[in-house]
């Protein structure tokens, strides 16, 4: 959600937050806010909406050197002026910026009036700089851990005083944060891209850790006092990932780095007819011994979770069931010392995945983690990791995340089939080795067609994806991408149930993209476009090459290389993706910054 910078060091700090905060946009966009300390004065200046408008306002007039940012994804209280961070206490002395939610936020504020307090805003976030004021009696760092003895819920907090004008004070739990080590100078944010530019040595805050930070030395304690050692992690990113790079936005540059990140996800993990994931550190005796799996995810990390299922299912025989993340801990959850669970994040930093991980471990359940950001919370606190090698992901509405999560379903599926000793299909081995080049193709063919491909959703608020198997798994995706950034409203349905009630909701014209490419049930899938054509809807269908049939059902045809009929979901996405941001485009969305949406969603 929220995205936190700050920076103390020898340079002016305005441009560095603007610049980390821009690079953190992705997590919020509704408001954004500096605090820096301007000639021993605690300065102020935020505003609603973009970070644009606040950098016009604040243009160079800051040379302070030390400052912390904050661009929101409200939660507590509109998007506003007031109720934008950073956040102060009744003196003004004080500032915060704050990631996640304080759950009993009502209570201390109450308490805090009583005491005399006064509220500007909205926020659940207000009260903090408040109860530090409270327990503040000339040591900042002792008012900070009192403070937060105090809260319950999420929270990342970077704390500055203005009697404290070489220290900044940051605290995790729940939420993310990472600390940038430099040469007489030191970094503070959500995520590795918005520092990256300026260190790639970091420390990740575990949870209950608090950081004293000056220009000279960083301090990690836990809540206690008690100081904590920390290994220095060495980002391998390249700067350059995180900028869009002449492409108009990064959900584009995103989509045709798919091939990349395809290629590094593969690298030294097949080897011949075998798959190598020797360094996850799972036995064949662990998995002799487990009776079923379970997925956990959300949002685009479910669904491919549902095509994780089909294969564990199909190629292993093993039970799985696909959870999603946010209703798993709250259902009374049938894991055990018996279960595998399986989580799936981009971020490696979900709330709700996170929680999910956390319960099963608490139910005895071992926890193998697909995710793309080493270091994060999910990467540390799973028993198991397979880590995708996408590079980092800008765009709100993921793109390569969901491919290299799909690719890692495949893998792990193979290599447990090798653990257990079950004979795999060969082809699936040579099948996916050739799927980078494939994807290269098929981004480009797609984008040389795409004016006929957007032009039946002209005028359109609807929409419709249908396929069977994993064609239907591959059209929630399809719809999920659709309605996120174009909002056009989408849904995705198991083509055989269209004559169970969806039926009604076809018009003349209205689009419908149909999946046909899973061979055991293609006649079946046919039957069920003609089902819509008989009703005049607008078909486009996608199928494997060589599929001479179904243009004679449908009004387009996007014909996908020949693979396997278990390995067509990485590349029909591909198009669904494309055919999504270019309909987005012609709307004039913005499809980087969908309304109401944020990157990483690090609250419930």
């Amino acid at each position: 959600m929220c995205g936190i910078v700050g920076y103390i060091g020898p340079k002016k700090a305005a441009p560095i937050l603007f610049d980390g905060l821009e690079k953190l946009e992705y997590r919020g966009y509704d408001s954004a806010g500096i605090a820096v300390l301007e000639n021993n004065e605690l300065v102020v200046e935020k505003k609603q909406g973009r970070l644009k408008g606040l950098e016009d306002v604040v243009g160079d007039k800051f040379s302070a050197n030390i400052g912390i940012g904050h661009t929101r994804w409200a939660t507590h209280g509109k998007p506003s002026d007031v109720n934008s961070h950073p956040h102060q206490d009744s003196t003004g002395n004080i500032a915060v910026v704050h990631n996640g939610i304080i759950e009993n936020y009502l209570k201390l504020k109450e308490m805090l009036i009583e005491k005399g307090h006064d509220f500007k805003s909205e926020t659940d976030t207000e009260v903090v700089p408040h109860l530090i004021e409270q327990y503040y009696k000339g040591d900042l760092l002792e008012a900070v851990k009192a403070a937060v003895k105090e809260l319950h819920g999420a929270y990342a907090l970077v704390v500055t005083h203005k009697e404290s004008p070489d220290t900044l004070i940051c605290v995790r739990k729940d939420s993310p944060l990472v600390i940038g080590l430099g040469e007489g100078e030191n970094f503070i944010a959500s995520d590795i891209p918005a520092i990256i530019q300026y260190t790639r040595k970091t420390i990740i805050l575990d949870d209950n850790e608090i950081a004293v930070i000056t220009k000279d030395k960083v301090e990690i304690m836990d809540k206690e006092g008690n100081i904590i050692d920390k290994n220095i992690m060495n980002v391998d990113w390249d700067a350059v990932a995180a900028e869009k790079d002449g492409y108009p936005h990064f959900m584009l540059k995103e989509i045709h780095e798919q091939p990349t990140a395809l290629r590094n996800t593969l690298k030294d993990r097949i080897i011949g007819d075998t798959v190598d994931l020797d360094n996850m550190n799972i036995t064949a005796d662990y998995l002799k011994d487990i009776k079923n799996i379970s997925i956990v995810a959300c949002g685009t990390a479910y669904n491919a979770g549902l095509v994780g299922k089909e294969l564990i299912e199909g190629l292993l025989r093993i039970p799985v069931e696909v959870s999603v993340a946010s209703e798993f801990r709250y259902r009374n959850p049938l894991v055990d010392d018996k279960t595998l669970v399986i989580v799936v994040s981009q971020s490696g930093e979900t709330a709700d995945t996170l929680a999910a991980l956390r319960e099963s471990k608490r139910r005895g359940s071992k926890v193998l983690a697909i995710t793309n950001v080493k270091g994060s919370s999910v990467a540390r606190e799973a028993d198991f990791i397979f880590q995708t090698i996408a590079g980092p992901e800008i765009a709100v509405a993921s793109t390569k995340a969901y491919s290299t999560m799909l690719l890692g379903f495949y893998l792990i599926t193979l290599y447990f089939g090798q653990l257990l000793g079950k004979e795999m299909p060969k082809e699936l081995y040579s099948g996916l080795k050739e799927l980078p080049i494939l994807a290269d193709k098929i981004i480009i063919e797609t984008e040389k067609q795409i004016e006929s491909l957007i032009k039946p959703f002209e005028g359109w608020g609807d929409s419709f994806f249908i396929g069977r198997g994993l064609d239907w798994h591959v059209a929630e995706e399809g719809s999920l991408k659709l309605k996120e950034i174009s909002y056009i409203h989408a849904e995705a349905y198991a083509a055989g149930e269209l004559k169970h009630g969806t039926l009604a909701l076809i018009e003349k014209d209205i689009p419908v993209i149909a999946l046909a490419t899973q061979k055991d049930v293609y006649e079946k899938t046919v039957s069920n476009i003609k089902e819509v054509k008989a009703r005049e809807g607008y078909v486009i269908a996608l199928a494997q090459e060589g599929d001479t049939e179904i243009g004679k059902s449908v009004d387009q045809v996007l014909a996908i290389p020949k693979v396997p009929s278990l390995l067509t979901p990485i590349l029909t996405v591909l198009p669904l993706q494309i055919i999504s941001y270019y309909v987005a485009t012609s709307r004039g969305c913005d499809v980087d910054k969908p309304r109401n949406l944020a990157k990483s969603v690090t609250v419930e």
